[in-house]
């Protein structure tokens, strides 16, 4: 480095050297890939004003390349066979290339004159990837925790894009022959490589839901192909997944172009909006303190809620493991949960349950306010106490008045503030410029974590589509329950069990950094297993797949499971273990499940209530009304008893409206004395 000059100087101007040449630019987090973009690389530019602004506000962000006209091959890690090919590296080796965090190699080339290329897992070679249009790569100088991209002697990145070199013939025609190949239905078939194994036992399903096979079949012949083909098999409930991921599409819907490979047609020809249906049962069961906890809620629960009370336990050792653990891409354990639960439900009982654990086991220190008059208020707490906490019940109010700008600011801020704890949690928090600089806030690496309870109506009324695209919803993960009224049990009182106070106090004494934790932590790294990998790179293709579409509530949804799901994962391992945790295939897969579970729900249900304007919020609540009549429908007469507050004229425009976009249709009753319209859902 210069004398002079500052990291961040380095890193603006690396950023506006590249811009020059040609390649769009965007931030990502510091330490990690995360794109600081509304919109992600879609927002990438060569403006070298705007390049100065995003890096004069985020100061040490990584560099995002966009790999639009580019073709990046992507080796991961330093023992990879084709890093030792002679003849391979000769021929990669024509382009610009920067060594990866992990030992990797990036290969940067120019796609082919009317290439389209898209990205790619493992379609080339086991955890040989590439980038192409719609994708990206972070580029030198930025770092993964403590560690750079370099570029290699003499083939840095210094030309530009029009002049760059172009990919290898053999690499364009593998991955041409890859998008163009069938897949195998003869015999056993060909070895199924690891790494490819997801993507080709989905695709081979969705060929069998082409031709009308059920679930059962799906899943029964992809069982048999696991244990047979694949050379690292997968366990019988991942491959269920793909069965039924598969078995969600209508016969015929499968799409003879996603079975070729581009994916084009079946992406267009998807059914909009499924309903994932209820939490799944089998991702409730989570071993050690996740699991202990829970069973020290219910017993003690009059009416037990399992979902809320997996939902406060994730927050209760996310609190735990605060400012402590880490993985190599800066992931830290701060999470927002919600628990939904109807009046009556039951639901306090998860937030009574978190504050004793703390309170018993000389953790009180980590419980955060109950409520929060203002986004000052909060980041006063938060840097009072720079881990903790927050319990709030009836959060849908609070969300519904944060909804409202004008009539309540300091409440609408609440929800900045929450969006940039959360980004800065393996950074700096730098709060508002005031005149007096004594109420200026900086807070090195802020961990806060969010338990908030509501009842239904009050949450999804309260969503807006600015709240669904602007990244405030993306960062929660809304629990809901799968009973809203249970029958009341009874109750085994007994005092929080001492494993439990032992294992907490584990966590809140364990301290990582030495003396100056308090001031700038030093947080455990925790690795992951080569086939956790796999499983958080198979989300990541379907994370990108699902926000390539023209609904912007959709994609921004999408933007933030993979990262949701890996702080799961880090999660699961400190419950599961406190002397050195590690992420495994099990928790990869219940981390991706459940992360993945939670974005197609809230998509769904915001469907059902986020509205573009008057005609449309009223067109939503009469479906809703009809909806909730399930395969009885409703009656005419019963549907206005509904829709009160709507005029006449309203109510028939709008049900026209709606048979006409396929929504409902209506069934006429005859009986002795007059006719009956009766109206049903789709």
């Amino acid at each position: 480095m210069k004398s002079g000059t500052t990291a961040h100087d380095t890193f603006l101007q690396a950023a506006i050297e590249y811009a020059n040449l040609g390649y769009s630019i965007f931030p990502c987090s510091r330490g990690d890939k995360k794109p600081l973009t509304e919109h992600g690389c879609l927002d990438a530019t060569t403006d070298e004003d705007q390049i100065v602004e995003w890096w004069e506000k985020t100061k040490f962000a990584n560099i995002g390349i966009s790999t639009n006209g580019l073709l990046v091959v992507d080796i991961d890690g330093s023992d990879n066979e084709w890093l030792s090919d002679p003849k391979i590296m000769e021929s990669l080796s024509t382009g610009a290339m920067s060594q990866t965090p992990s030992g990797g190699r990036h290969f940067i080339f120019r796609q082919p004159v009317n290439a389209q290329f898209k990205n790619t897992t493992g379609k080339l070679a086991p955890k040989v990837d590439t980038r192409a249009d719609g994708g990206y790569i972070i580029a030198p100088p930025s770092q993964i925790g403590s560690n750079a991209y370099e570029w290699l002697p003499s083939y840095e990145l210094n030309e530009p894009l029009e002049s760059l070199t172009e990919a290898p013939g053999w690499i364009v025609d593998n991955l041409k022959e890859a998008s163009e190949t069938r897949i195998d239905l003869g015999g056993k078939g060909n070895p199924i490589k690891h790494g490819t194994q997801h993507d080709t036992l989905f695709r081979f399903g969705c060929l069998m839901r082409n031709y009308g096979s059920s679930y059962d079949e799906i899943n029964a012949a992809l069982q048999v192909m696991n244990r047979e083909r694949c050379e690292k098999p997968g366990t019988v409930r991942a491959i269920e997944k793909i069965a039924e991921n598969a078995a969600k599409y209508e016969p015929d819907q499968a799409g003879e172009g996603y079975v070729r490979g581009t994916g084009e047609q079946f992406v267009e020809k998807k059914k909009s909006l499924p309903d994932p249906g209820p939490f799944p049962e089998e991702l409730l069961n989570v071993p050690g303190f996740i699991g202990d906890v829970m069973k020290y809620n219910l017993d003690g629960a009059f009416k037990p809620q399992p979902v809320l009370a997996l939902a406060a336990a994730i927050t209760l050792i996310g609190t735990l493991t605060g400012r402590k653990i880490s993985d190599r891409f800066g992931t830290r354990t701060n999470v927002y949960c919600l628990g939904v639960c109807k009046s009556g439900g039951g639901k306090e009982r998860a937030r009574q349950v978190n504050k004793g654990i703390l309170f018993q086991s000389g953790a009180g220190e980590l419980i955060g306010p109950e409520g929060l008059a203002s986004h000052a208020g909060l980041v006063s707490a938060v840097e009072k106490q720079n881990c903790l906490l927050l319990q709030l019940d009836e959060i849908g109010r609070m969300i519904k008045t944060m909804g409202n700008a004008g009539g309540s600011p300091h409440l609408y801020n609440i929800a900045t503030i929450l969006m940039k704890l959360f980004t800065s949690s393996n950074s700096l928090y730098i709060g508002d410029a005031y005149a007096d600089p004594d109420k200026s806030k900086t807070i090195d690496q802020p961990h806060a974590c969010l338990y908030g309870t509501t009842v239904p109506q009050s949450l999804y009324e309260g969503l807006t589509a600015e709240n669904l695209t602007d990244g405030f919803l993306s960062r929660m993960m809304i629990f809901e329950s799968t009973d809203h009224d249970p029958r009341p049990t009874e109750v085994a009182i007994y005092d929080v069990p001492s494993s439990i106070k032992a294992f907490a106090r584990t966590w809140f004494q364990f301290n990582p950094g030495g003396n100056l934790s308090n001031e700038h932590p030093g947080p455990y790294i925790v690795e992951y297993d080569s086939e956790a990998e796999d499983i958080f790179q198979q989300l990541d293709e379907i994370a990108y797949n699902e926000r390539k579409t023209d609904n912007e509530m959709i994609s921004s949804m999408w933007t933030r499971t993979v990262e949701k799901a890996r702080k799961l994962a880090l999660i699961y391992a400190c419950s599961k273990n406190t002397q050195g945790p590690r992420v495994n295939m099990s928790a990869a897969e219940w981390a991706c499940e459940v992360s993945q579970h939670l974005t197609r729900k809230i998509i769904f249900t915001a469907s059902d209530w986020v509205a573009e304007n008057l005609f449309d919020a009223m067109g939503k609540k009469v479906l809703r009304a009809i909806k909730a009549t399930g395969k009885k429908g409703i009656t005419k007469s019963g549907l206005i008893g509904k829709t009160r507050g709507f005029r006449v004229r309203e109510r028939d425009d709008i049900i026209a409206t709606l048979k006409e976009g396929g929504d409902i249709w209506e069934k006429i009753e005859d009986t002795v004395t007059k006719s009956a319209t009766r109206y049903f859902a789709v």
